[in-house]
């Protein structure tokens, strides 16, 4: 293993990057070194020529191509960042550029790589059709296909950030957050800094619902995840590269995943300390360091984010902000019961305080209690929250604190009209999660496979500005129909999840 490390080490010194790519700043994050109470400072990758670190890779891996075998064509697969990088390099070395992308792909990346000159063909739902199809391209063709992260050249023109962080921190660093998807870049980084200075420790940082490295290291061994979420489409990868698990194993110190509202807030946090907004696989490693440190209570330490990417669809921009107050505690959601009687309102209200109200939904349904989806936001995270709930108790409320349950955050904020009609008694409802691909035609398609054979009693999208968008969807059917329709979801491909049981649900829309 020593010389194929030596053998990166090299590479990554002696790559092309520079001929593009210029050196990152580490810019200190005040605010957050102040209430964290360690120096944070962000790796600034948003400012590379196609705002994403990808053109290190891209670049390094094309024009030792170039240089070597005089190409004049290359293909990759790519939603994102990776399609940028590759479309740029080709442009500056004055070679053509073919890039798969998902029909799925937000058009502003699609337009972006466009711009950049290089013909791109929509295939498929997802990034495996498209892999799948550029491959096929390449080997009819003849072309150089370039590999988003399991390549020996792609990494070590990544692992030029973590030369430059050698650089600009020689001394007293403790610890190196880096945003894992495939792993080219936590593979680049490590691999040099752990040679040089070893004693700094490597985290990787992935999106809990697409943990491919964390599921790896308990396992012991590379693990393909059957689904992965798409909110940090960056780091959406299903495995982890053969070539780059292989480095990983060797360094990595800690793996940490964080979720959906912890990288809205990181997302926040990022805009607040450099006025510039993140991607969400931006600002993963920061939610990362920030987890951490409250896990590990470190204080005083010195410690680097990789802030990778700010190639933010800006649809997602609504969802993130709705979000990001949770991620940072400081808005917790409850489902409350007050009597169903002149003056319950008014009271809740006085017993509430003097708090900022965010949410307050309510709909008569006849029962003697009636159930209210109440946001507050709070001022200061947990003890603000736990304060608050104990004086709920002890004023006799009866509630469910719904602020983790993903459902009541997705759907049941922006649902109205109460609860379905009483069915009769051989009768249920199912409710299941669909994830529909961001596309023209994904709902008629959904309604077109189940063949008009279901009655659908409940229905909520909301477009999220992802490449996926979460449904909630509610069938009414016999009881012994469950088996049977749940073959029929199948059929569609498209993502599930059974929601029946669901808090939120039962409370509101039940």
């Amino acid at each position: 293993m020593k010389k194929v490390i030596k053998n990166y080490i090299d590479k990554i010194e002696n790559s092309k990057v520079y001929e593009v790519a210029s050196i990152s700043p580490l810019s200190k994050a005040d605010n957050l070194s102040k209430e964290l109470a360690n120096s944070i400072y962000l790796k600034r990758e948003d400012l590379q020529p196609t705002h994403s670190f990808k053109i290190r890779g891209a670049y390094n891996k094309i024009a030792h191509l170039y240089q070597s075998k005089q190409i004049t064509e290359v293909a990759t697969a790519s939603a994102g960042n990776h399609a940028q990088g590759v479309a740029y390099s080709a442009k500056e070395l004055g070679i053509k550029a073919t890039i798969f992308m998902p029909k799925t792909t937000p058009l502003i990346k699609v337009n972006a790589v466009r711009a950049l000159k290089a013909k791109v063909v929509l295939i498929g739902n997802n990034f495996d059709d498209a892999l799948k199809e550029s491959k096929t391209f390449c080997k009819k063709n003849k072309v150089n296909f370039i590999h988003p992260f399991d390549d020996p050249l792609v990494i070590a023109g990544q692992g030029t950030v973590g030369m430059e962080i050698s650089e600009q921190f020689p001394e007293n660093l403790y610890a190196v957050f880096v945003a894992v998807g495939g792993g080219g870049l936590i593979a680049g980084i490590g691999t040099y800094l752990n040679k040089v200075h070893p004693n700094v420790k490597i985290i990787g940082v992935e999106a809990a619902d697409s943990a491919g490295l964390h599921a790896s290291i308990s396992a012991g061994k590379r693990v393909k995840l059957k689904e992965v979420g798409l909110f940090a489409d960056g780091a959406a990868a299903k495995q982890i590269g053969k070539k780059n698990y292989e480095l990983i194993r060797n360094f990595l110190d800690d793996s940490i995943t964080v979720d959906t509202d912890e990288i809205c807030a990181a997302v926040k946090d990022t805009f607040l300390e450099t006025r510039t907004v993140p991607e969400p696989t931006g600002a993963l490693a920061l939610a990362g360091l920030k987890k951490y440190i409250g896990q590990k209570r470190i204080k005083n330490k010195n410690l680097i984010a990789t802030y990778c990417g700010s190639n933010l669809n800006f649809e997602s921009l609504g969802h993130i902000v709705e979000r990001s107050k949770i991620g940072e505690k400081k808005e917790i959601i409850l489902s409350i019961a007050i009597d169903e009687k002149k003056g319950s309102f008014r009271k809740l209200c006085k017993d509430i305080g003097q708090k900022s109200i965010t949410e307050f939904s309510y709909r008569k349904d006849g029962s003697s209690k009636a159930k209210i989806l109440l946001g507050l936001e709070l001022q200061d995270s947990k003890r603000s929250k736990d304060t608050f709930l104990k004086t709920l108790k002890n004023k006799k409320y009866s509630f469910t604190d719904l602020s983790n349950d993903e459902i009541s955050k997705k759907h049941l904020k922006f649902m109205h009209g109460g609860r379905g009609p009483q069915l009769e008694s051989e009768f249920i409802e199912e409710v299941y999660s669909v994830d529909f691909p961001e596309k023209p035609g994904a709902l008629l398609n959904f309604l077109t496979l189940l063949k008009d054979k279901w009655d659908i009693s409940l229905f909520h999208y909301k477009n999220q500005g992802a490449i996926y968008g979460g449904a909630l969807v509610g069938f009414t059917i016999r009881q012994n129909q469950v088996k049977s329709l749940e073959r029929d979801l199948f059929r569609i491909s498209y993502p599930f999840t059974r929601e029946t049981e669901n808090l939120g649900y039962q409370a509101f829309l039940k």
